[in-house]
């Protein structure tokens, strides 16, 4: 049956990519945490989701406009936390057993951050988590980087409509995955409803995941197709749904 990686953290039961949220889903029982990356102005890495402040901290502005430092003076909403660097966040999961899921995501123009891949994979192998990692990007490029930077470490492609015609339509798509070796693809799950069948044709069903499935019914159907892994905001139910189920 479907692993379990919580979205962000959990963002529906704590405060989005917090250090908070990653320590109690460690101890929830899933398998898997899914977390977001920018490049700071000074070249460190920042564990935050938008390419901006506003949404999820007291903040404003773009992320790689500012320091690591002034990141870190910086409060998420709903929380007495700062916005967390990718070495806290590994340096806490670290002593974990998920698999980690890292998205490296682009600047407010939707450009990839030069250099960033290099600098993810290095403190991935300081922190020893390359067997628990997965590095992951809606951008096909910065993959296809990583590749060439690292030929072992598993990368996943997330796609969805809007990407999936971003690159000449789905079967397009398709091609252009499918030759980035040992590629996981994970589906936005409007999407893969109708598609699992082709997805999965190309890939094999131990490489998709579904993303991202919340209620109940919606996520039983999910856990109980043939896929390797859902994304969900909700861990709780997912593991609640995946032991009836079992049951």
């Amino acid at each position: 049956m479907a692993m379990i990686i919580g979205h962000r953290g959990a963002r529906n039961l704590w405060p989005e990519n917090s250090l908070e949220g990653f320590r109690k889903l460690a101890e929830l029982g899933v398998e898997g945490v899914e977390f977001d990356v920018h490049m700071t102005s000074d070249g460190h890495l920042a564990v935050i989701h938008d390419p901006t402040l506003e949404r999820t901290t007291a903040g404003i502005g773009p992320v790689g406009a500012r320091t690591l430092a002034e990141l870190q003076m910086t409060t998420l909403r709903d929380s007495t936390e700062s916005i967390p660097s990718l070495d806290q966040v590994l340096e806490v999961l670290g002593g974990s057993s998920l698999e980690l899921h890292i998205e490296l995501k682009t600047d407010m123009m939707g450009t990839a951050y030069t250099g960033m891949e290099a600098k993810v994979l290095e403190a991935v192998r300081r922190h020893g988590l390359e067997k628990r990692s997965i590095l992951t990007c809606f951008m096909l490029e910065v993959l296809e980087t990583i590749r060439v930077l690292d030929s072992t470490i598993p990368v996943l492609a997330s796609i969805d409509r809007r990407s999936s015609e971003m690159l000449g339509g789905l079967d397009r798509a398709i091609d252009r995955l499918k030759v980035i070796p040992g590629i996981y693809v994970a589906v936005e799950k409007t999407l893969l409803i109708h598609t699992l069948q082709q997805f999965s044709g190309v890939f094999g069903a131990e490489r998709i995941g579904a993303w991202v499935p919340n209620d109940e019914a919606d996520l039983r159907h999910w856990l109980d197709q043939p896929i390797r892994q859902i994304t969900t905001d909700r861990p709780d139910i997912a593991l609640r749904a995946r032991a009836g189920i079992s049951g």
